[in-house]
């Protein structure tokens, strides 16, 4: 008898599976894994390197493949299994594809162990933009609303 439990454990080890293999082929220690149901919908695997693409992490990858695939910015009825606990940036991405879940296998303290410090991401949301290491500014402009105002007057727009 196959449960739920046993079945994420299966598309944990997948996405570990992809991660380690990445790995051997020189790139970064990350996979990740979309599902519906009992369907691959897509995988990822960290390519910030190769690509020289900062946003090329493993989720992300796998988040844009799943979207093609299924021909929707939105992943509802998706679950995303992550070789490691997605960073802000990932776990960001999630929340706009709406996927259902997210699972992962390794957590932010294994990767800083492994010399990629998401904590340090996590902890800077935490604190105020004015002590940020990157100074972060809101400057209002005349006419800063313009594109809200031109969005909200379209009738054919698609709601995120």
């Amino acid at each position: 008898m196959t449960t739920a439990a046993t079945t994420d454990q299966a598309w944990l080890d997948e996405a570990v599976r992809l991660a380690s293999a990445n790995v051997a082929t020189g790139g970064g220690p990350f996979g990740a894994v979309i599902v519906r149901g009992d369907d691959l919908i897509s995988t990822g695997v960290n390519r910030v390197v190769p690509t020289l693409d900062p946003t090329a992490h493993a989720e992300v990858v796998a988040i844009r493949e799943a979207c093609q695939r299924v021909g929707d910015f939105r992943l509802t009825g998706c679950v995303l299994f992550s070789s490691c606990e997605p960073c802000p940036l990932c776990l960001a991405a999630s929340l706009w594809a709406r996927v259902d879940r997210v699972v992962f296998a390794a957590d932010r303290n294994d990767a800083a162990d492994a010399g990629f410090n998401d904590r340090d991401f996590y902890d800077l949301f935490e604190q105020p933009k004015q002590t940020w290491p990157i100074p972060v500014l809101h400057v209002r402009t005349a006419d800063h609303d313009t594109p809200f105002s031109a969005w909200l007057s379209r009738t054919d727009r698609v709601e995120y």
